[in-house]
């Protein structure tokens, strides 16, 4: 599996195409704005697009994946607590940048599901504390994690948006990331790469 990762929006998100090398198949993760740009890069590499995969709902992870999906016919994956965020402008903040945004999503997943997208197995993690249906994407045959705006290097999500909670996001993290191998490498929503076994040792908030 190849990873790329793409800067988009006002806010510097990380979206990232996961990449099955020998199909050409790939899920998008978290494409919060620049929905032509992505496509240019799917059609210029040759990429099948499988999945769009939502780690939360907030406007600058979700705001390109309806016109991605659309372009590509695939359907938008989200855990299924998230439902009232995505669908809510006061949720999903969207309102930071002059918008009253409604996103969705085509399938709402549960904790622990298996995923089989792309020729690649991805556990859902429910991982709230960000927002109510925050999830993390692990792939254990590639030891990666997707984790979206739970845990940054040396740091975690933020939590004075609706919905988010400081108590939550630490037992999350804990309970179902921290117990992952030390090597699993992780792309987070925002900042820079890290892994499992640096966060354990260094992350001042855990």
């Amino acid at each position: 599996m190849k990873i790329e990762q793409y800067c988009v929006g006002q806010v510097g998100t990380n979206c990232y195409f996961a990449v099955n090398e020998d199909t050409k198949e790939l899920l998008v993760i978290d494409p919060g704005d620049s929905a032509q740009m992505l496509a240019g890069k799917i059609r210029q590499k040759g990429l099948k697009p499988a999945a769009v995969l939502l780690t939360h709902g907030h406007f600058d992870h979700a705001m390109a994946a309806q016109e991605l999906a659309e372009l590509f016919d695939v359907k938008i994956y989200a855990h299924e607590a998230e439902k009232n965020t995505l669908e809510q402008p006061g949720l999903n903040v969207s309102a930071m940048i002059g918008r009253r945004d409604s996103y969705h999503a085509d399938v709402y997943v549960k904790d622990k599901e298996v995923l089989d997208l792309a020729g690649m197995e991805i556990l859902v993690l429910h991982t709230p504390g960000h927002t109510e249906g925050g999830c993390c994407y692990y792939l254990e045959k590639e030891r990666v994690l997707f984790s979206g705006d739970t845990l940054f290097c040396q740091s975690v999500g933020r939590t004075d948006f609706p919905g988010g909670s400081m108590k939550k996001i630490v037992r999350s993290i804990k309970e179902k990331l921290l117990v992952l191998p030390e090597e699993v490498r992780v792309y987070p929503g925002h900042m820079d790469l890290t892994t499992i076994g640096m966060e354990r040792a260094q992350n001042p908030f855990l």
